[in-house]
C-alpha cells in the first residue's frame, strides 16, 4: 500500500513538473504578432536561460537588440516587464506559443492594451513568400504626411539580397529608430517594437522613384509619400526654438533624485561648459542620446564640461519620477545629474524654462558658456538608426562644444 502511494506521489510530482516546464518560455528565437486595427504587426524577441531561472528576452529590430530582464511567472502566465518604458508584456503560455497583451501601466487610453500572440520557431518577421523584390528602396526618400502635408519626413532605407530590408524615418523632432522588413515584388514592409510602441510600415513603390504607403501604430494609420531624394533636409534643427526676447541664460533650481537642490549657479557648474538636455525617460529619442550622452561626459568631463538633464516624467510625482528614472540611469550608466522637472507638458516646461520658445521635442539639447550664456538650441536626435544623419549630429555637437571650451 505504501508502495503504491509512493509511486502516485511520485506521477503526480511528474506531472506537475511537466505541466510546470510547458507553462515557461522556451530558449530560442519566437515571432509575435501584435493585432492592431484588423492588422498584424509582427515583431521578433529571444529567449535565453540565466543563472537566476529568470529567462532574458531580447527584442530584435535589425541589429538593434532591447534586453528586458527581471521575467516572472504566475500559474500558467508569464510577466515581461519593460521598466523603462513602465510597461509589461502579460501572456499565457502553452508550449510554443501564447497570448496576451502588451499593457501600458500609464495609459487609461485603448491603445494602453494590445493584444498580441507569439510563437517560438525560426520564423521571418513577414511572412515568405516566393516573389523576389522588383525595385529597390535603398537610399533616401523625402516623405509627406498626407494629412499634414507641412510635415515632412526623411526615410532612411538600406535593401540588401533577397528583398530584406532595414531603416528608419527622421523627423523634425527624432527618429523612429530601427525597422526591419522585407520588399516582395513592389510592394514592402517594415515592422518595429523596441518596447514602447508597435509600428508598422505597408506600402507600394509606384515607380522606381516614388512610393505611397501607411504608417500603423495602435493610436491611429497615417498615410504617406515618398519620392526618392539622396539630397532631402529638414529644417534646421538648431532653429526650431529659440530664447524669448530679453533673456540670455537660464534660472531653475530643481531637486535630483537623491534630494539635493541643484541649480546652474552652484560651484560644481562655475567657469564650465553645460550640455543642458531636456529628456524623459519614457522617450526612445532620449533613451538613444543617453547611450550616445553617457560615456562621451565620461571620457570628457576633465576638459571643464558638465552635463545636466531636466527630466520632463509621465506623472508629477516625484516618487514615481525617481523610480523612472533610477532605471533610466541605471541601464546607461550615467554620472551626470539628472534632475525632475514636472509633468512632460507645456504648462511644467513653461514653469521651469520660461526664458524659451516652445519646445518641440524630446530630447532638446541646449549648448551653454562658460559665463552661462545659452549659445545653441537643438531640437530632436537622429540615432544610430539614421545612419549619416547620426554621424553628422555628433560631428555637429563636437564642434560646438570644442569651440566653447575653447573660448
Amino acid at each position: 500500500m505504501k508502495t503504491s502511494k509512493c509511486v502516485i506521489i511520485t506521477l503526480l510530482i511528474l506531472l506537475a513538473s511537466c505541466s510546470n516546464w510547458n507553462n515557461r518560455l522556451k530558449d530560442g528565437q519566437w515571432r509575435g504578432v501584435f493585432f492592431v486595427h484588423d492588422t498584424e504587426i509582427p515583431f521578433i524577441f529571444e529567449v535565453r536561460s540565466a543563472k537566476t531561472n529568470r529567462p532574458i528576452v531580447t527584442l530584435v529590430n535589425g541589429d538593434d537588440y532591447f534586453v528586458l530582464t527581471d521575467v516572472t511567472y504566475r500559474n500558467d502566465s508569464v510577466f515581461i516587464p519593460i521598466k523603462i518604458y513602465d510597461a509589461t508584456l502579460e501572456a499565457k503560455i502553452k508550449g510554443d506559443r501564447m497570448s496576451g497583451i502588451l499593457v501600458k501601466h500609464y495609459s487609461t487610453r485603448p491603445d494602453g492594451r494590445v493584444p498580441f500572440t507569439a510563437q517560438k520557431g525560426n520564423f521571418s518577421r513577414f511572412t515568405d513568400t516566393d516573389e523576389k523584390a522588383t525595385v529597390s528602396l535603398n537610399g533616401n526618400w523625402e516623405i509627406t504626411v498626407l494629412d499634414r502635408e507641412a510635415d515632412k519626413q526623411i526615410g532612411i532605407f538600406t535593401q540588401k539580397s533577397a528583398g530584406y530590408l532595414t531603416g528608419s524615418i527622421l523627423t523634425t523632432t527624432g527618429d523612429y529608430r530601427h525597422f526591419e522588413g522585407i520588399v516582395q515584388a513592389d510592394h514592402f514592409y517594415l515592422s518595429a517594437f523596441a518596447g514602447m510602441t508597435p509600428y508598422l510600415i505597408r506600402g507600394q513603390v509606384t515607380d522606381k522613384d516614388s512610393f505611397a504607403a501607411e504608417f500603423i501604430t495602435p493610436a491611429g494609420i497615417t498615410r504617406i509619400e515618398g519620392k526618392r531624394n539622396p539630397f532631402a533636409t529638414l529644417p534646421n534643427a538648431y532653429t526650431m526654438t529659440t530664447l524669448n526676447p530679453g533673456y540670455s541664460s537660464l534660472d531653475f533650481t530643481l531637486p535630483a533624485l537623491d534630494g539635493r537642490e541643484v541649480s546652474l549657479s552652484d560651484p560644481k557648474y562655475k567657469d564650465k561648459v553645460i550640455v543642458l538636455t531636456l529628456l524623459g525617460s519614457w522617450c526612445p529619442n532620449c533613451l538613444d542620446e543617453a547611450a550616445f550622452l553617457s560615456p562621451w561626459y565620461k571620457a570628457n568631463r576633465t576638459r571643464g564640461i558638465e552635463v545636466v538633464g531636466l527630466a520632463f516624467e509621465r506623472k508629477d510625482d516625484i516618487d514615481y519620477a525617481r523610480n523612472q528614472l533610477s532605471v533610466f540611469m541605471q541601464k546607461f550608466n550615467i554620472t551626470y545629474d539628472i534632475l525632475f522637472a514636472g509633468k512632460a507638458d507645456k504648462e511644467s516646461v513653461t514653469k521651469v524654462l520660461p526664458e524659451m520658445t516652445e519646445i518641440k521635442s524630446y530630447p532638446t539639447t541646449i549648448f551653454i558658456d562658460k559665463k552661462g550664456h545659452v549659445r545653441k538650441i537643438h531640437t530632436g536626435f537622429s540615432g544610430p538608426a539614421t545612419g549619416q544623419f547620426y554621424e553628422d549630429f555628433k560631428r555637429g555637437f563636437n564642434a560646438i562644444v570644442n569651440e566653447l571650451i575653447a573660448e
